[in-house]
């Protein structure tokens, strides 16, 4: 998006660079990642930045308000889903904009969901390494648009995740997170913090404590559980041998607490306005559906992945579903494509990553990944057998 800085990266592109970028990677921690990695990063001009962190704050103006959890009610679609002990503020979000254009011809962000969940943070700082290593990446760019460095980086999220709690009594908590297609993220998270990553099923459950054995057998008590399962998935896994369920109540501290991916989802897409934000709907809401259907996209609240996503939707589709208050119905964003590569441009969709603080109370932007696409959606099953696409990063100009 940077056309002096892009056209200097495409000509001096090399595939040997990229397959030893990969292959530093895997041998770092033996193992390559499950999804695929864009052979460049991008690099985001400040009027982009600019209308990023403007839309954020937007955003956040919503979540900060002091009725939200009021507002935010009925995003528990059961009371069986409630974890005790939430705490006042999210921990994580998540906030992903696809890249259009708007009236001038310049990049505009448009909100595409949002979720209060952790995301790649230590990966995303690993492959921005990586990327500077063997790329020459502009002076003064930098993945964090607070433009922390990156030990400030790290040290923050060591300060919240573990702070003053002893390494092995913080789990990173997911379901045979070796099988995860994020299990690079967790290797990163472990390598740098030095906590136990822990399938849910070695979780063990003795009254109000939870506890796992170590590689000796010892009994390790849990005092904080930073939290990768997506609730989705774990009701999908009844073959799961549990102690523990999040509905139990236990003597830990959430890092992430689990209420706040119901919260801060799709659910509240529809009340959020601006120009940053696209229509849109609880299904069950709707008096009147739309008459340009073909203008809207039909999305689950809660799944990941892509799953459940309708991106050609018909009034029968609609009328189909069973549960439409699991549903939103939301106007589509036209990605543009606007990065440069060897062969057609590609499409991007941005994630601004955001973390709470306890030093200052304050939720602020840290860092971000990106997503580039030449498929109908963004995502590896519509980008089969293309090349520059994949899971990237974006370098901000200050």
């Amino acid at each position: 998006m940077i056309k002096e800085h892009r056209k200097y990266f495409n000509e001096n592109f090399t595939s040997e660079n990229h397959e030893a970028m990969l292959h530093e990677l895997e041998q770092k921690f033996n193992y390559l990642p499950g999804f695929k990695i864009a052979e460049t990063p991008i690099f985001i001009p400040r009027l982009l930045k600019d209308r990023l962190l403007e839309a954020t704050d937007e955003i956040m103006e919503f979540i900060n308000h002091p009725d939200f959890k009021k507002i935010t009610e009925d995003a528990f679609y059961s009371p069986d889903i409630i974890v005790p002990n939430e705490d006042d503020k999210p921990k994580f979000i998540q906030l992903d904009f696809g890249v259009t254009l708007d009236e001038n011809g310049n990049p505009m962000p448009k909100l595409i969901e949002l979720q209060g969940f952790p995301s790649l943070y230590f990966y995303q700082e690993l492959t921005a390494r990586l990327y500077r290593k063997y790329y020459k990446i502009p002076e003064g760019f930098s993945i964090h648009p607070n433009s922390i460095t990156s030990p400030e980086f790290i040290e923050l999220l060591r300060s919240e995740i573990v702070g003053d709690t002893n390494p092995k009594q913080v789990i990173l908590l997911e379901i045979e997170p070796e099988k995860q297609a994020t299990a690079i993220d967790f290797y990163a998270t472990e390598a740098m913090l030095g906590i136990k990553i822990l399938c849910i099923t070695k979780l063990k459950k003795r009254g109000k404590q939870l506890f796992y054995l170590d590689e000796d057998g010892n009994e390790i008590i849990v005092l904080k559980i930073y939290n990768r399962i997506i609730f989705d998935e774990l009701y999908q896994r009844n073959d799961l041998k549990r102690e523990f369920h999040f509905t139990d109540e236990v003597d830990v501290e959430w890092i992430g607490h689990p209420n706040w991916f119901f919260r801060i989802s799709k659910f509240i897409m529809p009340l959020l306005k601006g120009k940053y934000v696209p229509k849109s709907y609880l299904l069950d809401k709707i008096e009147k559906l739309p008459t340009d259907l073909k203008n809207y996209v039909l999305k689950p609240l809660y799944s990941f992945a892509g799953a459940g996503v309708h991106i050609n939707v018909t009034s029968e589709i609609i009328e189909n579903v069973v549960n439409k208050s699991n549903y939103i119905l939301q106007e589509k964003v036209t990605y543009h494509p606007i990065i440069e590569t060897k062969d057609v441009p590609a499409k991007c969709e941005i994630r601004i990553m955001l973390l709470h603080s306890k030093k200052n109370n304050k939720i602020q932007v840290i860092s971000n990944l990106v997503r580039l696409s030449k498929g109908e959606m963004v995502g590896v099953k519509y980008n089969k057998d293309k090349t520059w696409v994949g899971g990237s990063t974006g370098f901000f100009e200050k």
